[in-house]
């Protein structure tokens, strides 16, 4: 749509045809003004205009990015999850081929396993987790105390079964000893008073 703006070529025949002509020109001019200061405040919205789209583009390819980076950060993500995956279903497998195994032994101690939750208190529990904490030093002492011990019994045998025969060669000669006997009723009678006493304290 042409706008009705009078160029030079209007202004030429409009002189050529004469005052009534010119007068129109002139009183087109304040609508041409008019017309300039629409224009102007249609290039001022539309520069604002474009601002803003320049903004909002701006913004969107923030946007973007941030997304991107989000998208990558998921699917390292993902990926470290499928590793997880992969190994959980190889332990899986390996828990799984072990039960099979044990299937057979658990089936042949399942009453005797039974049997032992039925019949066993908890302070017996108690009591052989104490035990198997005291393990490590029971088996320290009986390295270290009780095992050496134990080597030089072979050696001290003979020792005691003579000192065993003197004992038994003693009690004889005692025995023959006159009243022996009377002293020793007499020391018997004396524990037996005094274990009598100890008892009714």
């Amino acid at each position: 749509m042409r706008l009705p703006v009078p160029g030079p070529r209007d202004v030429l025949a409009a002189i050529e045809r004469g005052g009534d002509q010119i007068e129109a020109l002139i009183g087109a001019v304040p609508r041409v003004l008019a017309l300039l200061d629409v224009a102007e405040g249609l290039v001022e919205r539309a520069s604002s205009a474009v601002d803003r789209v320049a903004l909002v583009v701006d913004s969107a390819e923030a946007e973007v990015a941030r997304v991107g980076a989000v998208v990558d950060a998921a699917t390292l993500e993902v990926q470290r999850v499928a590793a997880v995956v992969d190994g959980a279903d190889v332990q899986v497998a390996r828990v799984t081929e072990l039960l099979d195994a044990m299937v057979p032994s658990l089936t042949i101690l399942q009453p005797t396993l039974e049997t032992l939750a039925e019949t066993t208190h908890p302070d017996e529990v108690k009591a052989l987790v104490g035990l198997i904490d005291h393990l490590p030093e029971l088996t320290a002492r009986m390295e270290s105390d009780v095992m050496p011990v134990l080597a030089t019994l072979g050696s001290v045998a003979p020792d005691i079964h003579d000192m065993l025969t003197v004992t038994r060669e003693l009690n004889d000669m005692l025995a023959k000893v006159p009243g022996i006997r009377r002293i020793k009723r007499r020391i018997d009678e004396e524990e037996g008073e005094d274990r009598t006493e100890a008892a009714t304290r």
